[in-house]
């Protein structure tokens, strides 16, 4: 037919690994940019410290990645509509072959994830801070490259865009919350979100591993075909993403302990003030 549109689709293979490196630069020099032109110039008003000037360098990028991705991903979610139809995260597996906009996005968040590594020492980041940081972008690279490389790029596009959503949140609080220490109002929609998030990736991890994959009519492992349909895979894939919503819900608890804790001791000397006053009231004398 003359008048259908025609679609170019696409695998992955070794030279990616040069478009990943070009990107690469391209984040480098974009996250320079991001930070003399706009993230320095609000860090000369608000006078921050050494500790909230760092934090608020790390939140402002990833804020705009966050952003960024998050937009480009749901996107590409409601063109493809892969929402609407659940079980094409599993149906017709493998889908090794992509379409430019889905094959770009994964390009562009492996490329982004990579330029945080170097960027950890052209940031100067403190010593302390870099095993946390370090951690979670070594998680980010797993994750996508996976989701990549092993064909689930429906599952992962999924996962991601609510993801960068409640992290977009978080970072866009925090940046607030260094201008205003009283706007802490954007901590409680991420905490609420960051809990149903959670239980969203579990429920569809559960959902194509166990069951959608299991059931599939061509199992089997083949390279070729880009094929990872196996009980040993499905079980590797299943356990890395349980182990790190466990891991990242038990930060996320700590976290909430943590300001719990810096709230109530907050609150005690706030009480003996007012005590104070309130007994000093009482002992003078009617000058009425």
């Amino acid at each position: 037919d003359d008048n259908s549109e025609q679609f170019h689709f696409y695998d992955y293979g070794p030279k990616d690994i040069a478009t990943i490196f070009f990107y690469m630069l391209v984040a480098i020099n974009l996250h320079a940019v991001i930070q003399e032109y706009i993230l320095d110039k609000i860090n000369r008003r608000l006078h921050l410290s050494k500790t909230k000037h760092s934090k608020f360098n790390e939140s402002g990028q990833l804020a705009f990645f966050y952003l960024f991705s998050f937009l480009w991903g749901a996107s590409i979610l409601n063109t493809e509509e892969f929402m609407m139809n659940p079980t094409s995260l599993w149906k017709d597996y493998p889908h090794s072959r992509m379409i430019f906009q889905v094959k770009f996005f994964y390009i562009c968040q492996i490329a982004y994830w990579l330029h945080a590594l170097p960027e950890l020492y052209f940031q100067k980041i403190r010593k302390e801070d870099i095993p946390r940081q370090l951690c979670y972008i070594c998680l980010y690279i797993a994750h996508i490259s996976g989701a990549y490389i092993l064909n689930l790029q429906h599952l992962g596009l999924i996962l991601m865009v609510p993801h960068y959503l409640v992290e977009l949140i978080f970072h866009a609080s925090r940046l607030f919350y260094f201008s205003d220490e009283n706007k802490q109002k954007g901590f409680t929609i991420w905490a609420l979100l960051f809990i149903m998030v959670r239980l969203l990736t579990l429920t569809l991890s559960v959902l194509t591993f166990g069951f959608g994959l299991a059931r599939v009519e061509n199992p089997g492992f083949s390279i070729a075909d880009g094929n990872f349909n196996v009980l040993p895979v499905r079980i590797g894939c299943l356990g890395a993403i349980c182990l790190t919503q466990a891991w990242m819900m038990w930060k996320f608890i700590n976290f909430q302990l943590k300001k719990w804790r810096e709230h109530v001791k907050n609150q005690i000397p706030k009480k003996k003030i007012t005590n104070t006053k309130n007994k000093r009231i009482k002992k003078e004398p009617n000058r009425g």
